[in-house]
């Protein structure tokens, strides 16, 4: 990676609509392409809830339309990055964007993917690469299948999916930790049984999902996962959250994530 040694920004943990969490990380990928901003770090959540396909997908369930969540819509958001479809209810979002890596997508991928492994390790989750082959393909559902770019516990069971976008020599990755999903919301999109909360595994003295806990289990994963990017990747992070003058440049654009 070009940029070890090097100050990065780490944006602080920011909560809003699917289409503008991908309209930021799109925005963030084109200015550092331009030599306008360097690398950056963040994590994010989708509220409200939304399920995001990826760029070339073209099929989906057409009762996908018409999901509600508590007495909300949930939101059907376009990735600029590609994959499959993830829903975003109990998980959390990382997005790098950097330059200087591997030309190959499975090298570049797996530099970044470090800073997850040590992280979460840290946190007592040993992770490691799915296997999955070309099948996965034919699968719309991003975790139920783990290929090589995707990081699963030791079960078996996929923890984080990942998508990436290059630009010349510059790489958008995001990927989705899941922490704790809806099973009956799962269920209804994929028609299948989603894995169990990891939350008591954080904390044994908790039968539940409360907020609180969701945010505090939340608050020690990012701060693992922000102290591994400074070890794995050789690098300082100066935190500075998106100006006034970024947020209208980032809107602007989001309009072309949503799914009509």
């Amino acid at each position: 990676m070009s940029n070890q040694g090097s100050v990065w920004r780490f944006i602080p943990f920011i909560k809003a609509s699917g289409h503008l969490q991908m309209a930021i990380d799109a925005w963030l990928l084109e200015q550092h392409r331009l030599g306008k901003h360097p690398p950056t770090l963040r994590f994010y959540t989708w509220e409200p809830v939304a399920i995001s396909l990826g760029y070339h997908q073209r099929r989906w369930p057409e009762s996908w339309q018409n999901l509600m969540w508590r007495g909300q819509s949930v939101d059907l958001v376009r990735r600029p990055s590609g994959g499959r479809a993830v829903l975003h209810q109990g998980d959390l979002t990382y997005a790098v964007v950097t330059s200087g890596l591997s030309e190959s997508r499975l090298e570049a991928y797996q530099t970044v993917c470090q800073f997850l492994i040590e992280g979460w390790g840290q946190l007592g989750f040993k992770l490691d690469y799915g296997s999955a082959g070309r099948g996965y393909i034919h699968n719309p559902n991003c975790f139920g299948t783990a290929t090589g770019a995707d990081l699963i516990l030791s079960d078996g069971s996929k923890l984080i999916g990942s998508a990436q976008l290059r630009r010349d020599k510059t790489i958008l990755q995001h990927g989705s930790m899941r922490l704790y999903p809806d099973i009956e919301l799962h269920q209804q999109v994929f028609g299948m049984i989603a894995l169990p909360s990891i939350l008591q595994r954080f904390n044994q003295n908790s039968s539940g999902e409360s907020e609180t806990l969701c945010s505090e289990v939340q608050n020690r994963i990012i701060t693992a996962l922000v102290q591994a990017a400074c070890q794995c990747f050789q690098i300082q992070l100066n935190t500075e959250p998106l100006s006034d003058h970024e947020w209208q440049a980032i809107q602007a654009n989001s309009a072309q994530f949503s799914v009509l």
